[in-house]
């Protein structure tokens, strides 16, 4: 037997990898799972250039608890390690590199946002273990290796009995990490990072149900066997060709990585790049109508099917992080902190690419069935709006298919809407106003007064709408859009044409003086206008600008200008031509005017849902004593 000491300089390196990252202790399992599947697929490789003659089978990796031992095993079959490769990987460089690492590290890695692999390897085994063995029998004819280290820095090696290829690590469990002595901890962190690795992994045996022999009674019980327990599949669907996929099999792969998700995703799209990075992934659109806080941890980051995180914020630009699927890419630089990884080339290279492809494959959805793509608008739209403010290349590609739908339910895009509307809605300054409501129901007498004058109306009610107006007005020469119930909609599109008011200057003047004294004028401004005398008597409006900013501000963004504190600030627009705006000027009791007013007003209030509570309960009474 040779025993010898690990070439350390950090002082007490061991009690350093135990503590690392404390609440990360679980990576060892993935760590050492990737081992074990690097030596089968490199055996694998050199069976299939001929460089070894030896039988590459069907290996499997094997995950075993003893419980009574405080025993983990992990056993593979692939290429296997001589004593001599022994002392040169596990003592020298796998060692090497643990130390460089935690040197590199010890101090920031609590705040660095480390992800990934850590290049701790085969030695993360200590987080969690008091003693590990290696006992390993090389492809080359030569004796098996028995390596042991109790987590100081010195070993020992010597010959095994081991016959068959392969190496067995045996990992003695610490009694602070117990937990990885049950089999339910255990299988969950094989399914949570193991469950698409390419060798195929066997934790323990399931019972299978066998057909019943053709002679058998129906009351007698269908034979079973025990059958190896395989908890991954070895082969999932980003790994294959998109010619070699169905749909159906793009569906089953979501109900795979999301067994909890019973809704259907709208559609996918496959990714698979060799140049000038390797990508490979599938992303799904779920339906996600107007939910801007979806779940957005469900993109699934590989690294050559090996799971690393489900926050993939830096590598897929934030407006996909509400899709959900996988990317697996070897290129992506995993051992180094968050803020290293969004400044890296290669990195912005990927999320240029995914959403370059997003954006290709919206646009053929557009072109090849623009039907079923007006079908799916309303569940997709949030990402694409998202998308546009937040990505100006994106911005580009989207204009040509991002859908404006009107209140009637038709689709445009902004170059046919704009073709549509440019002869009845350009103000007399030759700028094109497009007329938007954001609730149908409750904007609906505002609607009908556009509509009444033949213009569009379209239905934008997404909650960052306010955003993406703003960036349209300022990407785009002379448009503008005005909410429907922003302003009376003469005011809104100004013509040249001006209505002449029945009041003369006097009895206006009088009639302002009269409504400011019964108008709380902390909460309403005064406006006094002449419409259709068909046009409602009384409008309550709030201007664009405030009310934009405010929502802006509700939903992320216009934080500067300070709107969160205001009052709400409305319009109050007289119709001076209307026939009870002439009974309340020609009224000549105070009271009694009085009473006019703050029945008008709580009538437009009522139209716009402002009057609730007391007030509420006040007017319906004194409306109920009116009938009377």
């Amino acid at each position: 037997m040779a025993t010898g000491s690990i070439n350390v300089s950090v002082e007490n390196i061991f009690p350093l990898i135990k503590k690392f990252l404390y609440s990360d202790h679980e990576i060892f399992l993935r760590e050492l799972i990737s081992n074990a599947t690097d030596a089968t697929l490199k055996l694998k490789h050199l069976t299939s250039i001929g460089d070894v003659k030896v039988e590459y089978g069907n290996p499997l990796i094997e995950i075993k608890v003893d419980k009574d031992k405080k025993q983990l095993h992990i056993i593979d079959q692939g290429i296997g390690m001589t004593a001599e490769e022994v002392e040169k990987y596990i003592n020298q460089i796998a060692f090497s590199g643990a130390e460089e690492f935690l040197e590199k590290y010890k101090d920031s890695a609590k705040d660095s946002g480390i992800i990934g692999h850590f290049g701790l390897g085969f030695y993360s085994a200590f987080m969690v273990a008091d003693k590990v063995e290696i006992i390993t029998k090389s492809y080359k004819d030569e004796p098996a290796a028995h390596w042991i280290c109790d987590g100081s820095p010195t070993y020992s090696i010597e010959e095994h009995d081991k016959t068959e290829r392969g190496t067995e690590i045996i990992l003695h469990i610490g009694e602070d990490d117990a937990e990885f002595l049950e089999d339910s901890r255990i299988s969950e962190l094989l399914v949570k990072y193991n469950k698409f690795m390419p060798v195929s992994i066997k934790f323990g045996t399931k019972t299978e149900t066998l057909p019943k022999p053709e002679d058998a009674k129906e009351e007698d019980p269908a034979p079973t066997q025990e059958v190896d327990n395989i908890i991954n599949n070895p082969n999932p669907a980003w790994t294959k060709q998109p010619a070699d996929l169905k749909d159906e099999d793009y569906k089953g792969f979501y109900r795979e990585l999301y067994p909890m998700q019973f809704e259907e995703p709208l559609f996918n799209i496959h990714l698979n790049v060799d140049y000038p990075f390797n990508l490979t992934g599938i992303l799904y659109f779920p339906k996600l109508g107007q939910d801007m806080n979806i779940q957005k941890d469900r993109i699934q980051l590989y690294q050559n099917q090996v799971f690393v995180t489900d926050n993939v914020e830096g590598i897929v630009p934030e407006f996909l992080t509400m899709l959900r699927g996988v990317i697996d890419s070897p290129d992506i630089p995993l051992n180094v902190s968050r803020s290293y990884l969004q400044a890296d080339g290669n990195v912005k290279k990927i999320s240029s690419y995914i959403t370059r492809k997003v954006a290709d494959k919206l646009s053929s959805m557009f072109k090849n069935n623009r039907e079923d793509f007006e079908q799916k608008w309303n569940d997709i739209k949030i990402v694409i709006e998202y998308g546009m403010l937040s990505e100006d290349k994106f911005f580009e590609k989207a204009d040509k298919f991002a859908l404006y739908p009107t209140i009637d339910g038709s689709f445009f895009t902004f170059e046919e809407l704009q073709e549509k509307i440019k002869d009845s809605q350009t103000d007399k300054d030759g700028k094109l106003v497009l007329l938007y409501a954001s609730n149908k129901d409750e904007q609906h007498s505002y609607i009908s007064a556009a509509k009444d004058k033949g213009y569009e109306v379209l239905l934008l009610d997404s909650p960052i709408v306010s955003h993406l107006i703003q960036k349209m007005e300022t990407s785009k020469e002379n448009i503008s859009f005005a909410r429907v119930d922003g302003d009376h909609i003469d005011n809104l599109i100004k013509k040249d044409e001006e209505t002449i008011s029945k009041l003369s200057d006097e009895e206006k003047e009088a009639l302002k003086a009269d409504l400011e004294k019964v108008v709380p004028k902390e909460t309403y401004t005064v406006q006094l206008e002449a419409m259709d005398s068909n046009a409602s008597p009384f409008m309550i409006t709030q201007p664009e600008f405030m009310r934009r900013m405010k929502e802006m501000q509700q939903t992320g963004g216009g934080g500067m200008f300070g709107m969160g504190n205001m009052p709400e600030m409305y319009n109050l627009i007289i119709n001076t031509n209307h026939e009870l705006i002439g009974q309340i000027a020609a009224t000549k009791t105070d009271k009694k005017k009085e009473r006019l007013i703050k029945q008008s007003l709580d009538l437009a209030r009522l139209s716009q849902n402002l009057l609730k509570g007391e007030e509420l309960t006040d007017f319906i009474k004194r409306s109920y004593d009116m009938i009377k």
